[in-house]
């Protein structure tokens, strides 16, 4: 089905991300795997083509382009190529960013937001920490006043970023007493005394990705680094979440879209018994159901990423498209594993690493279960 919701300007800017994939980044793939991480040199082409300034003023050097459907797109494109690339730039210019823009004064836009666009500082955010997993009003980190400054202790883990970033922004307990409603984002410098970067992790996918773990010890920062009004972190982080997990239903469509497009074409390819596995019945009615799936899916996803681009998408309906699209995404992969037989569970094969790649998409962001519980509350139940 003919989607709708993009004009000739986006798709003229997908074909400007699609020729700087191919160009500059598809050719260099390895090279992140071996480096375990987006190189440097990643980010500051992605910066001079103004792919990470598209929530940033023109003032402080990005585009503002005041569209998400802007963001959708780049978000697509670069989920063809592979999960980390829209993991780790998502991080830094979808996630992380938008705290920057909308949070900070002018002295603190202009110290950060000229290099985050341009990729010469790199961002992540520090909301996950060990033993607290989604439970984001009970994190430990504390940022405890000392005269204009404040001393943060503690501790996060599954990092984006966490292994490279510039600066990271740090959700703090700030006032213990009041529990969610003592919570508050400072921006640290990662080269600030105190700071250190644990285990880069191994995990199950996504090896180019450099996701860290991270430790405050004393590490002292200004009070202008207070990102946000004090004690109103928590509020801050629900009301950013929502862009989040449509950013992550964007990635799992547009990935498993892909990975089931190039099955499809392996169905005709490849042949057992002396004709093509797509002429078998099985075959023909699991693709069909698996496109059927994947385009309903879409059509709600769209239907969100224009209800955000007029800012009227809820959390609620940005539950269901992040929990939805994960459980998709991850029947669609697993059935074109099967589809590949042996050589889908082999690495070399881009459907073997889709799969693993993908599993993680039902827990981060707020796991599916907890997706689950805010539609329930919204239900009354």
């Amino acid at each position: 089905m003919t989607r709708e919701i993009y004009d000739e300007d986006h798709e003229a800017f997908r074909a400007s991300v699609k020729g700087f994939l191919d160009r500059e980044v598809v050719p260099n793939l390895e090279k992140y795997d071996e480096n375990h991480g987006l190189t440097r040199e990643f980010w500051l082409a992605a910066g001079a083509q103004g792919f990470l300034g598209l929530e940033i003023p023109e003032e402080f050097g990005g585009s503002e382009a005041g569209d998400y459907r802007f963001n959708a797109v780049l978000t697509e494109e670069l989920s063809k190529v592979n999960m980390t690339l829209p993991s780790c730039v998502g991080i830094h210019a979808d996630i992380t960013v938008p705290y920057l823009v909308h949070l900070t004064n002018d002295e603190q836009k202009a110290r950060w937001l000229p290099k985050a666009a341009t990729g010469e500082l790199l961002t992540a955010i520090g909301m996950t920490e060990p033993g607290g997993g989604s439970d984001l009003a009970n994190l430990k980190t504390t940022a405890v006043r000392d005269g204009d400054d404040w001393i943060l202790n503690g501790s996060k883990t599954f990092i984006t970023n966490g292994g490279s970033a510039d600066l990271v922004l740090v959700a703090a307990r700030t006032a213990p007493e009041k529990k969610a409603k003592g919570i508050s984002l400072f921006a640290v410098d990662t080269t600030l005394p105190g700071f250190s970067v644990g285990r880069v992790l191994d995990k199950v996918g996504q090896d180019d990705s450099d996701t860290a773990e991270l430790a405050f010890e004393d590490v002292r920062v200004s009070n202008d680094d207070l990102v946000g009004p004090l004690d109103t972190g928590f509020i801050s982080m629900m009301q950013f979440l929502p862009q989040e997990r449509l950013g992550s239903a964007v990635t799992n469509l547009a990935h498993a879209a892909q990975i089931l497009e190039e099955t499809i074409q392996y169905a005709k390819d490849r042949k057992a018994f002396g004709v093509p596995i797509g002429s078998f019945q099985n075959t023909q009615f699991l693709l069909a159901d698996l496109v059927t799936r994947v385009e309903v899916t879409q059509a709600y996803v769209d239907q969100c990423v224009m209800k955000h681009t007029r800012k009227e998408l809820t959390p609620v309906d940005a539950a269901k498209a992040k929990w939805w699209s994960s459980q998709v995404q991850s029947e669609v992969l697993d059935h074109c594993v099967q589809v590949h037989g042996g050589y889908g569970y082999m690495n070399e094969y881009r459907v073997a690493r889709a799969w693993r790649d993908a599993r993680v998409t039902k827990i981060w962001a707020g796991s599916n279960e907890i997706m689950k519980m805010l539609i329930a509350r919204d239900l009354g139940l």
